[in-house]
């Protein structure tokens, strides 16, 4: 991959899609071709490709040949900071509202008094 990595709306997108998801969960186990792909899934040998060329345009999953066949598999690195990015933003969630429970209970206690 060249260039400057994709955004991560790029990377929930290309996630969003069922197949792409079954994909990279299959992926994650081990690389796998196309073809090996096609087997596990209800799709042609023709869908698993594009939707290889989806998640490897996304950063998600990186080929190589080996031999006359190629080989795909997932990208950990790229998994794992988009799920931090992902948790982050939880976190920041959780502390917001964490804060407004506070608030809360601050005035509730201010009107009893």
């Amino acid at each position: 991959m060249s260039g400057s990595a994709p955004a991560p709306t790029q990377q929930l997108a290309a996630l969003a899609d069922d197949t792409r998801w079954a994909i990279l969960e299959l992926l994650g186990s081990r690389a796998r071709s196309a073809s090996e792909l096609a087997v596990e899934l209800p799709v042609s040998r023709q869908a698993i490709a594009k939707h290889l060329a989806v998640l490897e345009a996304a950063g998600l999953v990186e080929s190589a040949r080996e031999g006359r066949s190629v080989r795909h598999r997932a990208i950990g690195a790229s998994l794992s900071a988009l799920a931090d990015r992902l948790d982050a933003i939880g976190r920041q969630w959780e502390s917001r509202l964490e804060r407004v429970a506070r608030m809360a209970e601050e005035r509730a206690a201010s009107e009893r008094s």
